[in-house]
Order: structure tokens, then sequence, then C-alpha cells
């Protein structure tokens, strides 16, 4: 059984011998931290609505949603197409799939976007109501 230092001599003995390879695998391996944390808006009964939303889509849908809010939140500030201002504060992601069309409406505060409200869009323009009701929500 080799001892921990055998294998730390073994490791570098490979990265000089490969040093290229041993380069371009450290680049490769750097993890990028998101610009903007998540945050899912609570009421005061302690619900996630947004959360729960998006638990109740089918896994295929909640990926494509899942896949857009990455974007936004790895390379933040985006706009269209995936990301529209409603209001001053509001803001939308808009993930298209095969057969429907999904809306997350958020904000920014400093380093955090607020999850405030989702829906499937079923009307070309999105609907006042749910654009009024993220819009409360951002006062919690």
């Amino acid at each position: 059984m080799e001892s921990i230092e055998g294998l730390k001599a073994v490791a570098v003995e490979f990265c000089v011998s490969n040093m290229m390879r041993c380069d371009r695998s450290a680049k490769r391996s750097r993890i990028k931290l998101p610009v903007l944390e998540v945050v899912f808006y609570q009421t005061a009964s302690g619900a996630e609505p947004v959360r729960e939303w998006l638990k109740e889509l089918p896994a295929h849908e909640r990926q494509a949603i899942g896949e857009d809010i990455k974007a936004v939140q790895f390379r933040w500030p985006l706009g269209m197409p995936l990301v529209r201002k409603l209001t001053g504060k509001v803001r939308e992601v808009r993930t298209q799939m095969p057969t429907r069309i999904a809306r997350v409406l958020f904000t920014v505060k400093g380093k955090h976007m607020f999850f405030l409200h989702g829906f499937i869009k079923k009307t070309l323009a999105t609907p006042a109501r749910d654009i009024e009701l993220a819009q409360n929500r951002i006062d919690f």
C-alpha cells in the first residue's frame, strides 16, 4: 500500500512530465461563481410559491426553466430574449418550451435574485395581475 506522500510524488511527477495537459485541465476545472444568489420569496407562513410551482411542473420543463435561470444567475446582467424588464423593479426570465411558455418574475437587490412569481403564459402580453402580484411581493 502506497503512502500519501508517494501518491503526491507520483502526481507531481505526472504533472511535470505532462505540463501542458496539467495546465489546460487546471484552467478548465476552475469553478465559476454565480453573479447572483437565488432567493425564493416566502409568505408569512413560510410557503415558497415559486419553488412549489416549479416542483409541480414536469421534469423536462423544470430543466428548461432551470437552465434559463442559471444563465441569468451566472451571466447577469442580461437582456432580451432571455430577460425582459416589466416595471421599474420587476423583470421576467422568459423560457420557451416545446408546447408552452413559462415566466419567472424576479427582482435584483444587490447580489440577490429574488423569485417573486412563476406562471405558464396563456396570453400574448404578460397579464397585469401577475405583474402586480410580483410588485406587491417586492416589499417583503
